[in-house]
């Protein structure tokens, strides 16, 4: 029996991968350059840390965050409203059999990087990893 190769869990494939860090990268190249023409887009600095495809490649959910986090919404509300020009700009750049419908969200990457840094630091939580290091010594 054929195993589905979609199922919940297993991961993107290498197709998805591969194009969604060529979409990253067109998308990170157009707001670099300031292709769109609006000035409220163009006045913030985005990182556009991972790009998420469909299975289709139909849609693709970007990641994306302003320098330093400033008017996050804002940045937001800039690239939903200029979606279709994005749209537009990453499909010339690429050849692919559809132009992927853009979704933004905000990477909350560093922010749960630092929740975990915070965590770690804890007093209660390095003196348990502390002891579980002395009993793995003790082995």
């Amino acid at each position: 029996m054929a195993q589905n190769r979609f199922q919940s869990g297993s991961g993107p494939t290498q197709r998805q991968l591969r194009v969604g860090e060529l979409i990253r990268r067109t998308l990170s190249d157009v707001l670099l350059r300031a292709d769109v023409h609006d000035p409220d887009l163009n006045r913030h600095s985005i990182t556009v840390g991972e790009v998420r495809t469909s299975p289709d490649l139909k849609v693709a959910t970007a990641y994306v965050l302003p320098l330093g986090g400033h008017d996050a919404e804002d940045a937001l509300v800039a690239l939903r409203r200029n979606q279709a020009e994005l749209r537009h700009l990453v499909a010339k750049a690429m050849s692919l059999k559809y132009a992927p419908q853009l979704r933004f969200v905000l990477d909350e990457t560093f922010d749960r990087m630092d929740d975990t840094r915070r965590l770690l630091n804890d007093e209660r939580v390095r003196r348990d990893v502390e002891s579980d290091d002395d009993e793995t010594d003790e082995d």
